[in-house]
């Protein structure tokens, strides 16, 4: 079968789910828009160019005109949205009146929520509304879901997902792979944990720990930040005892951006400086942003470890899931374009082939991990697997 895709935001990671579709997502048309012209333009013009035919066509869209944003839409099998997440519930609602299937890039649990609302409205519509399709939230939960099931008694889920420079660079050891206020919403409020089996809220920047990886990522720290576990707590209380997600970052980052977070630079509070009321935030925005862009090294490693500790077969088993992907100098996309956009791409062909539930759901309740990860291997980022079985191993020692 073949397909017609759109995706809205053309920036770093719709474009890359936009190449995503193109390679692997059986499409015969994507439609990318934005609501600046000249990036729609230039996106479809790279993409064309890697791909070798014209099959990407640029569009202009303002997602608040949501008629715009339903005939934009209509034309579709599947759509996903990588605009900022405010603007996700609109867009649901724009898919509803368009009886089009689309999934967001989520990260901000409220927005979430809205989307999810709509579930009888999906459907009657007879569509799919998937908020969440990203790295984290989004890769690690699908992946977490996949663990789970693989024992009888799952018990304990860890995840620790981080985006890095290959090589520790600027004042934080630290490279901008997306917007920065992403970034900042991370580093501040609470996540959302499962933890005896009932949901705590833990802060942001709190419960340093360490963590290696294979070479060349090495030893990095850990700590807690906030929207990574999204909506998962509350899927899996009374089925896990724990659910809990860190952010990795090489050593010495925590210590840096808590200072900076401790003098105030990431509140949301006005200030009055000279007479002219300033939000702490925005003004750390506009000075640290472009203190973190390296364009002439743009070489990162995405790290994900997913383990699920449970029981299976009346002993205890341990599985972990080990991703790692690099930037590619060949496309020129980021590790963290790749992983991000990719695990959107996925779920679009999932939805364009019939392969989701109908209604507004989760991504963790929404999308089958066995059929995901068959379809992720395609794109050659492995996910090594490791079992582990103490009282089996124990014995087999003796």
């Amino acid at each position: 079968m073949a397909f017609r895709y759109a995706v809205i935001g053309a920036g770093m990671q719709g474009t890359a789910a936009a190449y995503d579709l193109a390679r692997f997502g059986d499409a015969t048309e994507i439609r990318l828009a934005d609501q600046a012209p000249i990036r729609a333009e230039r996106a479809a013009a790279r993409l064309n160019r890697l791909l070798g035919r014209p099959l990407v066509q640029p569009a202009v869209l303002d997602v608040r005109d949501e008629e715009a944003a339903v005939a934009f839409l209509r034309t579709a099998d599947a759509a996903i949205s990588a605009v900022p997440y405010r603007f996700n519930p609109l867009l649901a609602r724009a898919a509803l009146r368009a009886r089009t299937s689309l999934c967001d890039l989520g990260g901000h649990l409220p927005t979430t929520r809205e989307v999810l609302a709509l579930d009888e409205a999906a459907r009657e519509a007879g569509i799919s509304l998937i908020p969440d399709c990203g790295l984290m939230p989004g890769l690690g939960n699908t992946l977490a879901v996949y663990a789970m099931r693989r024992m009888d008694q799952p018990r304990h889920v860890r995840i620790w997902c981080g985006g890095l420079p290959q090589r520790p660079k600027g004042p934080l050891g630290y490279q901008l792979f997306f917007h920065i206020a992403g970034l900042t919403a991370e580093y501040t409020g609470k996540a959302v944990f499962l933890r005896q089996g009932r949901i705590v809220e833990v802060e942001a920047l709190s419960e340093p720990e360490t963590v290696t990886f294979p070479p060349p990522v090495g030893t990095c720290e850990a700590f807690v930040t906030s929207g990574g576990t999204s909506t998962c707590p509350w899927s899996f209380q009374g089925i896990l005892e724990t659910y809990e997600e860190k952010t990795v970052r090489y050593p010495g980052h925590l210590e840096r951006i808590r200072l900076l977070a401790e003098l105030g630079f990431l509140e949301t509070e006005p200030v009055e400086v000279d007479g002219v009321r300033v939000i702490p935030r925005e003004v750390f925005h506009r000075l640290v942003e472009p203190r973190l862009q390296f364009p002439e090294d743009p070489a990162d490693v995405v790290v994900l470890r997913v383990t699920c500790e449970g029981i299976h077969r009346g002993e205890p088993m341990t599985l972990t899931l080990d991703l790692m992907d690099f930037y590619d100098p060949e496309t020129g996309f980021t590790a963290m374009e790749r992983t991000t956009g990719g695990h959107a791409a996925v779920v679009a062909t999932m939805m364009a082939r019939g392969q989701t539930p109908k209604g507004a759901l989760p991504v963790e309740r929404a999308v089958d991990p066995e059929i995901f990860l068959a379809e992720w291997l395609r794109r050659g980022i492995p996910i090594r697997e490791t079992v582990q079985r103490p009282l089996q191993l124990a014995r087999e020692a003796a």
